[in-house]
């Protein structure tokens, strides 16, 4: 790649509450899936950094965990750490937030927000919306309350308004050679992304409560030219769970497995065995040693 010779790169946090779809912004930013979604609450809880790349400017991008309140523990402790660390010494902050959506969860990660940084608003889920003229009152209604360097209207599913965003972005970032690679879109390994493909299955496929009660680890990672092969652990907290995760004749498991595997043939681009335990760890959430082995602490 050819790169300008005023060319910018710098670190880029997007936060904001729960289930705003900063994991889906993320994946949309950088065009390929590195941060795992669902429809539930907090499924992110990792900082991950996904990397976009052009013949202008590399940005980083460093997803975070919603910061939440709901989950007491030491875990969740740990991630509402990792959302406040991630924004000191970031270039820009994308705060995003729901189209026509904003309440006292959002209040609070504005004022977390430090004033070092310049804060876009990224108002997601325009698409969501069935009389597009609420909008403008409500842009008009989020400009009085902060000074943001941007306000930018998105759909990060429908991947709308995206170029407009990394537009914002770049006067703001300094200039700088690339960090990374321009084929390189995270700094996370390849252990890690399968565990998150696995921990994604949970939350989509299992019952409100207990995904939260779960962590992947992989045990084993082994690749060749044609193939991957990959041993995981779901740990759980109460062994009345395993059953729940395994399902009738095995069904659940089986289910999570594959669709695990696919999704992991697709982002390796080849073929992938993958093989599933389960085991029973009493309290990892609030366990120090369990969270280290888990990289949250």
């Amino acid at each position: 790649m050819q790169y300008d010779s005023q060319f910018r790169t710098g670190y880029v946090a997007i936060v904001g509450r729960p289930n705003v779809g900063k994991s889906t912004l993320l994946n949309s930013l950088i065009r390929q899936k590195i941060s795992i979604t669902s429809r539930k609450a907090q499924t992110t809880r990792y900082r991950i950094n996904g990397i976009f790349t052009d013949q202008h400017l590399q940005i980083i991008f460093v997803d975070t965990p919603g910061f939440q309140v709901r989950y007491k523990n030491r875990m969740n402790a740990a991630m509402n750490k990792v959302v406040t660390q991630s924004m000191q010494d970031v270039d820009v902050v994308l705060f995003v937030i729901e189209a026509l959506r904003f309440d006292e969860r959002d209040r609070l990660v504005l004022k977390l927000i430090p004033e070092t940084a310049p804060v876009i608003l990224v108002i997601n889920k325009i698409d969501w919306l069935a009389d597009k003229n609420r909008l403008l009152p409500f842009l008009d209604e989020m400009d009085k309350q902060f000074g943001y360097a941007a306000i930018i209207p998105v759909s990060a599913a429908s991947q709308i308004q995206l170029t407009n965003l990394i537009d914002a972005i770049r006067p703001h970032l300094p200039e700088n050679p690339p960090l990374f690679d321009a084929d390189e879109i995270t700094d996370r390994n390849v252990r890690f992304i399968a565990a998150e493909l696995v921990r994604e299955k949970l939350f989509r496929l299992i019952g409100d409560e207990i995904p939260y009660s779960t962590s992947v680890i992989v045990d084993q990672f082994t690749e060749t030219e044609k193939l991957n092969t990959i041993y995981a652990t779901i740990l759980i907290d109460k062994p009345n769970q395993k059953a729940i995760i395994i399902g009738k004749g095995g069904e659940k498991l089986k289910l999570i497995s594959s669709q695990a595997r696919k999704e992991m043939e697709t982002f390796f681009n080849k073929k992938v065995f993958l093989q599933i335990w389960i085991k029973v760890r009493s309290g990892w959430a609030n366990d120090a040693h369990a969270l280290k082995q888990l990289g949250h602490e």
